[in-house]
């Protein structure tokens, strides 16, 4: 069974257009939350949001496209994500179009992020808008596959926040078992009307910019954008610098509620547990656990409830959810990005606005910002709803 590395990374964020600027934002600790400028509701006056930077007139010369006036802003953040990925991997056009390269992509609002247009073209008012044939959840990966002329196996995951951690364990399986010998995998997610009317339903948004982990925490914060790794086997990669092991992955569902998870946090623990399973590793193994860490009263009880069962002495965690607000599908490749980038530094990112930890438990939060850890093994967490949580463990290459 070939072993997995990460050969290339790509992402955007309210914090940084690129991996490096991500990088830096979490080094000085410079978080992306604030008044939307792009996004247009009535919320934008009252709430705040991790908004990526760019306008989408921004995104389209960027990635150089002319005519993309179907695209959503899902599509357009994708696509920045992914070249960034392929590029920091030096892919040649025959690796990239090989038909035993893969790209497993994620998406929880899609094309649905044109909600006006949606709603209009649903109800037949008027002609028919330029996005007709964008809303569908799998658009952005059709519209990346097209334009990159991927020729390999392709699917889309929508697992709510534990999509791309899903695509990372998907794409590392195919591997493992000698399907593909290499996949790009990650997700995308941008701000819609669709996805901040459904959260403000179940009352877990915040008014203030989200403090995951603190006794006093108000909710989440919605951000938006994408991140992708590409996935190589041991054999087609040896020459190529490699960021990290794919060594553990780990999935589970608790099957307690639509969008809670259970109370003896019975899902979390078992994704974990499989995780370190899979690695063949101790709790013990582990240096830093990128959590999930919403900002909600229930993630953030029963998730620090998991680590305590599991950890005889918790390791150092933090939410860089409190950076760049809940991404939805794009949070576990983006985090996956950021535990990798701790990995390789040996450097830890405090886990801001945490000003009062959970009293309820002996543990909290990274503090402030270290750089002189060594850290050999990490873990990051994304817990979706309907109960799926996913646990992946990266791993320093040696």
């Amino acid at each position: 069974m070939s072993k997995v590395f990460v050969t290339g990374m790509g992402a955007v964020s309210s914090i940084g257009t690129n991996v490096k600027g991500n990088h830096e934002s979490l080094r000085n600790g410079e978080a992306g939350i604030g008044k939307a400028h792009f996004f247009e509701s009535k919320y934008t006056e009252n709430l705040l949001f991790g908004e990526v930077k760019l306008s989408n007139e921004d995104l389209k010369t960027i990635n150089g496209i002319e005519d993309v006036h179907d695209h959503s802003r899902t599509t357009l953040l994708g696509i920045h994500a992914f070249n960034e990925a392929i590029i920091d991997a030096n892919l040649s056009l025959n690796e990239l179009r090989a038909p035993r390269t893969g790209l497993i992509s994620s998406s929880t609002v899609g094309g649905m992020c044109n909600t006006d247009e949606l709603f209009a073209d649903a109800n037949l008012n008027g002609n028919p808008s330029n996005f007709v044939s964008s809303y569908e959840n799998s658009d952005h990966t059709l519209r990346i596959v097209k334009q990159f002329g991927l020729k390999g196996y392709t699917d889309t995951i929508n697992t709510a926040c534990s999509s791309s951690a899903n695509a990372i364990m998907q794409g590392a399986r195919l591997i493992q078992s000698g399907r593909v010998d290499r996949v790009i995998v990650g997700g995308t997610d941008s701000l819609a009307k669709y996805t901040v009317n459904g959260f403000n339903s179940l009352m877990i948004l915040s008014d203030e910019a989200c403090q995951p982990f603190d006794e006093n925490r108000k909710g989440l914060t919605l951000g938006e954008g994408s991140a992708y790794l590409v996935l190589e086997a041991e054999n087609y990669c040896l020459d190529k610098k490699k960021y990290a092991e794919v060594l553990g992955f780990g999935n589970s569902n608790d099957a307690y509620h639509p969008s809670s998870t259970s109370e003896d946090a019975r899902g979390p623990r078992l994704a974990i547990k499989r995780a370190l399973s899979e690695a063949s590793l101790s709790p013990e193994d582990i240096d830093y656990i990128n959590a999930h860490g919403t900002g909600t009263e229930n993630n953030d009880v029963t998730e620090t409830f998991a680590f305590t069962e599991i950890f005889k002495e918790v390791p150092p965690y933090n939410s860089t959810k409190s950076y760049t607000g809940h991404t939805l599908a794009a949070s576990g490749s983006l985090e996956a990005v950021f535990s990798i980038l701790s990995l390789n530094s040996g450097e830890l990112y405090p886990s801001l606005r945490c000003s009062s930890p959970l009293s309820k438990y002996p543990t909290s939060p990274i503090k402030e910002f270290s750089n002189k850890h060594e850290i050999n093994n990490v873990l990051s967490n994304s817990f979706g709803f309907g109960g799926n949580c996913t646990s992946l463990i990266f791993s320093k290459c040696t």
